[in-house]
């Protein structure tokens, strides 16, 4: 938990910050060079998501270990949760685990977050509270490239998604999905269905996409144009 006492009516939430495989997992079988690329986490989401923070005075949880070895926005169980194959590449060190080792990190990486995430929302009980969750996505994924610079994914919080949407799409440079290149479904995600809709609180996720996170003057642009977008009064 980062900047807990923030002012904002706003928690930011990124999931997928980090990389990180403690060395007894042995990189679940992985070479070096694959725990840098997206499977292993959402790259420049965690800059990108404590600039947010700071320029905003939100308080921000982010995850502290690679989506590899449980995903913080997947429902334990999911098949995505603990992934066999990731995009195209075989993760070696999830095949054959025991209900225990599941338990284990579950335990260790996932259950820490969601909790650091509920008592946030508890503490603001009775304050108006909207939920931002950071993400990148890759330019190309499975051999297709995708066209969008960012997107915006939500479910039941219809009117903060399409005023999220529309402000980002008053940039015609900018090719912004709508519930693109993701959807979000009570099958595969967790943070906006559990932590927003099932409590009513406006919950969605911002997704850019990850070359345009690949600098600091990159991070810091997105930075401000969605800091920009997020004080104008109604959105929160």
């Amino acid at each position: 938990m980062e900047n807990a006492t923030g002012a904002a009516a706003l928690l930011l939430v990124c999931e997928h910050a980090s990389n990180h495989i403690p060395a007894r997992f042995a990189g679940l079988g992985l070479p070096a060079a694959e725990l840098q690329r997206h499977i292993a986490w959402d790259i420049g989401a965690a800059a990108l998501s404590r600039r947010l923070s700071a320029l905003l005075d939100a308080p921000l949880v982010l995850s502290g270990a690679s989506r590899l070895l449980i995903d913080c926005n997947r429902p334990p169980g999911a098949p995505s949760s603990i992934p066999l194959v990731s995009e195209a590449t075989e993760i070696p060190g999830n095949h054959g685990l025991l209900p225990a080792d599941v338990a284990a990190r579950r335990e260790a990486f996932f259950d820490p977050f969601q909790v650091a995430v509920t008592r946030c929302l508890d503490a603001r009980a009775g304050q108006r509270t909207t939920i931002l969750g950071v993400h990148s996505f890759t330019p190309v994924f499975l051999g297709t490239a995708r066209p969008w610079h960012a997107g915006v994914l939500y479910r039941e919080a219809i009117a903060f998604g399409a005023l999220l949407r529309d402000a980002l799409r008053e940039d015609p440079a900018l090719v912004v999905g709508d519930n693109e290149p993701y959807q979000v479904n009570l099958e595969e995600d967790y943070t906006v269905p559990v932590h927003g809709d099932a409590r009513g609180i406006p919950a969605a996720l911002i997704e850019v996409r990850q070359d345009l996170l690949g600098s600091q003057a990159g991070i810091e642009g997105w930075a401000q144009r969605l800091a920009a977008i997020l004080r104008r009064p109604g959105l929160l």
